[in-house]
């Protein structure tokens, strides 16, 4: 025996170990025992391989036979599919329903000046007639004075005064207005209802609204012949009284006095409109109740 690096060492043909008696061949053994090592590792990996089977085995077979079931549809041409209804789950409750709702129409501006209940904005002169100048095409007429009053038959001919009287008329309001030597006064008279003032228009066949001179503008009317436009409008009637500040008479062919005196009608019929449209548009605007 001899002793190295890495304890005893024994010869090949283990006959010469301690004691006298046989020596294991421990090389055969280590390989023997190595080779049961390896068949028990297989053993077991194949035991595990084979279990993995078993269990895919089982999860196609429960697929399959879900699959293969009689009350399954999917592999049905579409005619002999169920039906919606009689598919599980579809709901069977009607769909909700809503009401179409129409927006309400707009107010109707002639609502607003046709009754004094409904038309509150304020009506002044300047309100009705505002600025210092009214452009008619090229035409630029400057504005005079203007008034008011309560009394409107004190500021007629004693015709019109009467018809004024006679139906009621709570307020006259008149503005003046001069281009190139014709002066025209405009008077809009105001009723309680639209119905009032549809009757001075019937009734007033003769008779005129005074002239109004000031701020510019001279006496006219005051004798000659003057021309004289009414008309109504909602719960207003309004009226024109057209002459030459030089005293020269109007004549029925004096189509120069008659354009004038009818852009003057004009006026006083938009400015009363626009009152009934400003205030429909207010009532527009304005938060639901």
């Amino acid at each position: 025996m001899s002793f190295g690096q890495g304890g005893p060492q024994w010869g090949p043909g283990g006959t010469g170990g301690p004691g006298g008696g046989p020596t294991p061949d421990w090389a055969a053994l280590a390989e023997a025992s190595e080779a049961r090592t390896r068949r028990r590792k297989w053993l077991l990996i194949g035991g595990g391989a084979f279990a993995t089977i078993g269990i895919a085995a089982a999860v196609a077979i429960t697929v399959v036979s879900a699959n293969s079931d009689d009350s399954s549809a999917s592999n049905k041409p579409a005619s002999e599919l169920p039906a919606t209804a009689d598919i599980p789950g579809a709901s069977t409750d009607p769909e909700p329903s809503f009401k179409e709702t129409t927006p309400p129409p707009p107010p109707d501006p002639k609502d607003f000046i046709s009754s004094a209940k409904k038309d509150k904005a304020p009506l002044t002169p300047e309100g009705l007639f505002p600025g210092k100048t009214f452009t008619s095409g090229e035409k630029v007429y400057k504005k005079g004075a203007t008034d008011s009053t309560k009394k409107c038959s004190a500021i007629t001919q004693n015709a019109l005064g009467a018809v004024l009287a006679k139906n009621d008329c709570t307020r006259l309001i008149r503005a003046s207005y001069l281009l190139d030597g014709i002066a025209v006064t405009v008077g809009v008279a105001v009723f309680d209802t639209s119905a009032d003032a549809a009757k001075v228009k019937e009734q007033a066949e003769k008779g005129l609204v005074h002239s109004l001179p000031g701020k510019g503008i001279p006496n006219f009317c005051r004798t000659g012949v003057c021309r004289g436009t009414y008309n109504a409008y909602g719960r207003y009637a309004y009226f024109t009284t057209t002459g030459y500040t030089s005293g020269k008479n109007v004549t029925d062919k004096d189509a120069k006095a008659y354009s004038v005196g009818d852009d003057l009608a004009r006026l006083a019929f938009q400015r009363i409109t626009q009152r009934g449209e400003a205030q429909a548009s207010a009532a527009a605007n304005a938060p639901q109740q």
